[in-house]
């Protein structure tokens, strides 16, 4: 049977399939591979809880703005509740892990941010500002689906150490799947609306967030600071 051509391929299927290296670089990664066996240095984890938190910040305000880009109501009103979700569900994850591994809630403004996580979030806003909401959506779209992947693999090896188990199930549940496919299914309608120019300008914006997913983890296992 010959494989679909683009024309007949769903817009997500498309950019899954522009971004299958990386996502295979995200799964070997030692940081990944960690989790699971129990191995990860905890101050690793913690660097990279830390940094979570600043960019889930910006993630929710990420999301409130595709949503106001949104073509109808019903889709405004998804991306509301993805971005109360954040602070509500992922964000009251960090509360219990972060006195775990040592860090107090109440002073982590006083952790900097660090170079990665500056860049991405810096990147997320400025493209679903100045961008139109394919645009958004293309940019947002890699941390809903990288990590619902991601968890539904690792939740599969399972992990020995009880904090990266809560993590891994918390990305790797049904309900997180139910999520991101409301995403995938909105991202499926809005290809077939765009120009070839401005399919190619959102999948660029997918494969570019999707790259600054796996350097998030590369940051992290590298307790990356700034050098000066």
């Amino acid at each position: 049977m010959n494989a679909p051509d683009e024309s007949t391929q769903r817009w997500s299927l498309r950019m899954w399939n522009e971004i299958e290296s990386v996502y295979s670089a995200i799964l070997t990664h030692p940081f990944s591979s960690g989790l699971t066996d129990g191995t990860l240095d905890p101050q690793v984890f913690a660097h990279y809880v830390a940094q979570d938190v600043h960019y889930l910040r910006d993630y929710a305000r990420a999301l409130a703005v595709v949503g106001a880009k949104a073509p109808t109501l019903a889709d405004t009103a998804m991306f509301s509740r993805h971005a109360a979700d954040v602070f509500e569900v992922e964000l009251s994850l960090h509360e219990v892990l972060l006195p775990e591994l040592g860090l107090d809630p109440a002073g982590l403004a006083r952790v900097p941010v660090a170079p990665t996580t500056r860049a991405y979030t810096s990147y997320l806003l400025a493209t679903v500002y100045s961008g139109s909401f394919a645009d958004g959506l293309a940019a947002v779209l890699p941390c809903y689906w990288i990590y619902a992947r991601m968890g539904q693999e690792l939740i599969a090896r399972g992990s020995s150490e009880a904090r990266y188990q809560r993590w891994i199930d918390s990305y790797g549940g049904e309900e997180f799947a139910a999520t991101v496919a409301q995403v995938v299914e909105l991202a499926d309608r809005t290809g077939p609306t765009l120009t070839p120019q401005q399919d190619a300008e959102a999948r660029a914006h997918f494969l570019t967030t999707s790259r600054y997913e796996w350097m998030f983890f590369d940051a992290a296992h590298r307790l990356e600071q700034w050098p000066v």
